[in-house]
């Protein structure tokens, strides 16, 4: 049992740039064809919600927040035992967090600047149904305290941790000094990767904590920030990855920024990639509108932009070659072991199925990106790469689906990997996907694209051993 004592702040570190970076560019170009308006205020409001419950202010359960998400927040939606604190206080305080994410959209709209006083608004608006908070000494003894709204804090809050320690964050004299280094240090970074720019800053102002309460929150506020004057989307911590953020805080704490960088990164890609899904025309009123529509549906097919967007299908060809032959590798690996068992059956093939076969690989590749929001477009060139082993009764199906994301073309593929055991249901082998653009450079995909496929067959080849 250690205490943990408070550090400075340190300058963003030297980390190698997101793999995404080409997605985020296709992203900024698709965002301006798509209806996002709905999109982007269920996403407010699943945040509003999520930051409170990382932060244990309430308890909400997922059937309200998905009502409150679609709806808006009104106390009739929220029956009394889905939470935990009064009905009319949750949404009290989600208004409040709703509030202050709605300044950090109109501070990008107006290019308002991140000062000293902005922080304190957040903080204010974040905290305006909150009197009082828990203050903590150097021993860890715990005290209520008024809370002070807008101002830095005035007295410690270093948190006991579970076994006793301490963890000691910024003392109140160096507060305003350690502030000013994080606003000038941020202005510096303009040109660096936005989604690790955003994991520095949130990580170092949890570091201050500079207020008595809020810090949490206004740190989220403060990424959304980040992200949003980058031209992409706020991200959103959810309550099922509470113990993940905790962790890759405390790694940032002991100088390694990658894992909550890692983290952000994937939020960010998931966000994309459902937004890039959302349905761009609803229903058609009558005879002339369908004409007009089908009209600028076949000028955009004609289009330059379209044909650029398109390259991302070269891409998707080399990725389906370089699949086959890791996956016809791995089979010849694997070969002399199952002679043992009998005579093996193995066979790797590429976009040579029945249409049976493809019928039911779309139908896997649907219901698995339904559930996270995603639209995986089948009516664009899309491949799959599937490899069977079969010995004595026991087999293995492992299918390679790459495949555009969105209702029109975005110029963004994905690939996602999933396999079975004899004649039972698919399952996916790859926990994410591996995300790629008209705008990735090959070179730099080939390895971690082989890494990605090498984990996800992994996983398919052990469940496949397990069974022998």
């Amino acid at each position: 049992m250690s205490d943990s004592k408070w550090k400075p702040i340190e300058r963003l570190p030297l980390l190698e740039q997101g793999r995404h970076q080409a997605l985020y560019e296709s992203w900024r170009a698709a965002k301006r064809r798509l209806p996002l308006a709905k999109f982007t205020q269920r996403l407010v409001r699943r945040l509003s919600i999520e930051t409170g419950i990382l932060e244990g202010l309430y308890g909400l359960d997922r059937e309200t927040t998905e009502v409150l998400v679609a709806h808006g927040f009104n106390e009739d939606f929220v029956p009394r035992t889905s939470t935990n604190i009064e009905p009319g206080r949750l949404i009290d305080i989600l208004r409040d967090h709703e509030a202050a994410i709605q300044l950090v959209i109109d501070c990008v709209t107006k290019s308002r600047p991140l000062t000293k006083g902005l922080m304190h608004e957040l903080q204010s608006i974040l905290t305006r149904h909150q009197d009082s908070t828990t203050a903590i000494d150097g021993l860890g003894r715990r005290f209520e305290i008024p809370l002070s709204k807008g101002k830095f804090k005035h007295k410690p809050n270093n948190p006991k941790r579970p076994d006793g320690s301490i963890h000691g964050y910024c003392p109140p004299i160096h507060v305003a000094a350690e502030v000013d280094n994080l606003l000038s240090w941020l202005a510096d970074y303009s040109s660096e990767d936005p989604v690790l720019v955003a994991a520095w800053l949130h990580h170092r102002f949890t570091q201050i904590h500079p207020y008595q309460d809020g810090n949490g929150r206004v740190a989220r506020a403060l990424t959304t920030l980040v992200l949003l004057r980058a031209d992409l989307l706020p991200l959103i911590v959810d309550r099922d990855l509470r113990n993940d953020y905790i962790n890759a805080l405390e790694s940032a704490d002991q100088s390694s920024l990658a894992p909550l960088a890692e983290m952000f990164s994937r939020l960010e890609r998931n966000a994309i990639l459902q937004a890039l899904s959302v349905e761009r025309l609803g229903p058609v009123a009558g005879t002339s509108a369908a004409i007009a529509a089908l009209t600028v549906k076949i000028g955009k097919r004609n289009s330059s932009e379209l044909t650029e967007l398109r390259r991302v299908n070269s891409v998707a060809e080399l990725l389906k070659v370089q699949a086959s032959t890791i996956i016809a590798r791995s089979f010849e690996e694997l070969e002399p072991a199952l002679s043992h068992l009998g005579s093996p059956v193995l066979a790797v093939s590429s976009d040579g199925l029945s249409m049976q076969e493809a019928a039911v690989y779309q139908d896997e590749v649907w219901r698995s990106a339904s559930e996270v929001e995603i639209f995986a477009n089948f009516a664009e060139e899309h491949h799959f790469v599937s490899g069977l082993i079969r010995v004595n009764t026991a087999s293995l199906s492992f299918v390679l689906s790459l495949h555009h994301i969105g209702r029109e073309v975005t110029g963004i593929m994905q690939a996602i990997a999933f396999s079975k055991l004899g004649s039972g249901r698919f399952s996916l082998c790859s926990t994410e996907p591996f995300v790629f653009t008209h705008l990735s450079d090959l070179s730099s995909l080939e390895a971690p694209f082989a890494t990605w496929l090498d984990d996800a067959l992994g996983v398919a080849l052990t469940n496949f051993i397990d069974r022998l």
